[in-house]
């Protein structure tokens, strides 16, 4: 390696890897900013402009576009017409081209004028990138800081070999490939005509939902999911099933209030329950339903603590998620070696929802946060401060539960869920039968309005107290007067809670 051709927005340990690259005999190609930047540390630096004949133009918008820059890179040293074209021009190859581009993501993401944004659009950068991606069989281009120490270590052994330069030209494609994504994302954004994903995998998993299916973890490389940023402490590698449950469990207990549990299976609560401790919270959850909670996932939106672990503890569970944990609950957990435990973030603020169909994508907004109670309509007596602090609870339970849904709660804690079900009356009677007597007293509520009043009859008989659903219904007024018959609250929210 003799000469590399050096451009970057991110300056991150550029001076002492350029440096290394001129102890090793390397000339420094670069313009602008970066050529500055290593000038000022004392690194010799060859000036793009020396190279071409022609200064920067268009306020630098026009830099390294030239046949003088471009032909170095896409040479092909072994075919006898590309050694000619050089010769005749007097051009040098490039072996090296260190590229990372304008900052557009995190412009766009600061709020930038239209403007601002465009000016932050790279060409000649991704330019760069390409064309050393294209010539990786004699070019070695490097699109981020982390890979300068594979650089540095190629070239004490003897030179980059013919595997790390399609590693990096794989992932300077990639690159490129997720800049214009970001770019085209931004210009639609009001539109939607056009969307386009930059995935990279992230981790292989064992399998998919069934043994028989392969399964990996794609998401964007900026990610900022909340299993990116959690630790797992202990316990087997996450599968598929586990990750598709845990972010269920995750994102239902960080809509709970504080000091809240959760606990799921197959994405659906067995119990939520909330407490004046987590141990009560977790107790109380795991009430709901111990049968289905076996094997299940447990979620807290507080810390985990020795109490809390010891209950924990005593069941068998697949996963427990905490933002959290005590050492001496890390130490109780412990023995249950293939019991995985992650002390992760709250869920971001991503909004997105993707699920595919046949060769297609279904791309929705992710349903948000339950509404206010206080936004809801009474359609018959006004619940009590008790039965309106449960309806919040259940409204919001039920709006993370497969439909149809109906969730019973009874003093801040689940006592029967109805997931899944075909009929919205067979959902109730699910939720009934799991919640036996503890439905005297209770509260109910609905993902999507009843339509009939047999729903309503069914609940008012064993007790329910209040009802809160969507409304909607043509036969709305058959349910009102169900539920005035029975002297049920019933609240309407005006939002339906689907979830498929």
């Amino acid at each position: 390696m003799t000469r590399a051709l050096i451009s970057v927005s991110d300056k991150t340990d550029l001076k002492p890897f350029a440096a290394q690259l001129v102890d090793a005999g390397v000339e420094i190609v670069s313009s602008g900013g970066t050529a500055a930047h290593l000038e000022e540390a004392g690194i010799p630096v060859t000036r793009v402009s020396a190279v071409t004949g022609a200064g920067e133009m268009l306020g630098g918008r026009v830099k390294t576009l030239h046949p003088r820059i471009h032909g170095g890179i896409l040479a092909d040293p072994d075919r006898s017409d590309h050694r000619a074209d050089l010769d005749d021009r007097g051009i040098e190859t490039f072996q090296l081209v260190v590229v990372n581009l304008y900052p557009f993501e995190s412009t766009v993401a600061s709020g930038a004028d239209h403007a601002t944004a465009v000016e932050n659009i790279d060409i000649g950068g991704p330019t760069l990138i390409r064309a050393a991606a294209k010539n990786h069989a004699w070019v070695a281009v490097v699109v981020a800081p982390d890979r300068y120490p594979d650089i540095v270590e190629a070239i004490a052994s003897g030179g980059t070999t013919a595997e790390l330069r399609l590693d990096l030209a794989r992932e300077a494609f990639f690159r490129t490939a997720r800049y214009d994504a970001a770019i085209v994302n931004w210009l639609e954004a009001d539109d939607g005509e056009r969307r386009v994903l930059a995935l990279r995998k992230w981790h292989d998993l064992r399998y998919g939902e069934n043994p028989q299916q392969a399964a990996r973890l794609y998401a964007p490389d900026d990610s900022d999911g909340w299993w990116v940023h959690a630790e797992q402490i202990q316990g087997k590698e996450m599968s598929f099933n586990n990750y598709a449950d845990a972010d269920a469990a995750w994102r239902l207990v960080n809509d709970l209030p504080a000091t809240s549990a959760a606990v799921l299976k197959h994405m659906n609560a067995c119990g939520a329950a909330t407490g004046n401790s987590m141990y009560q919270a977790f107790t109380k959850a795991w009430e709901c339903d111990p049968l289905s909670a076996f094997g299940g996932v447990v979620a807290l939106n507080g810390e985990l603590d020795t109490e809390t672990a010891e209950a924990i503890a005593s069941f068998f569970v697949e996963i427990v998620l905490a933002p959290s944990i005590t050492e001496g609950a890390a130490e109780i957990l412990s023995s249950k070696k293939n019991l995985r435990v992650l002390i992760a973030p709250g869920p971001s603020s991503h909004a997105t929802d993707v699920r595919t169909i046949d060769d297609g994508y279904l791309v929705q907004e992710r349903d948000g946060t339950p509404s206010d109670s206080q936004q809801w309509v009474v359609k018959t007596r006004e619940p009590t401060d008790g039965e309106r602090a449960d309806l919040e609870f259940a409204w919001v339970v039920c709006a993370h539960t497969k439909s149809n849904a109906i969730v019973i709660v009874k003093d801040g804690a689940a006592v029967g869920v109805g997931a899944g079900d075909q009929s919205r009356v067979g959902a109730a009677e699910r939720a009934l039968a799991k919640a036996g007597n503890r439905a005297a007293g209770a509260v109910c509520a609905s993902d999507a309005f009843f339509p009939f009043r047999d729903g309503p009859d069914a609940l008012a008989a064993a007790g329910i107290t209040a009802i809160v659903e969507p409304g909607g219904s043509v036969r709305d007024g058959e349910v009102t007067e169900a539920a005035t018959e029975h002297d049920v609250a019933l609240l309407f929210t005006g939002q339906r809670h689907f979830k498929h």
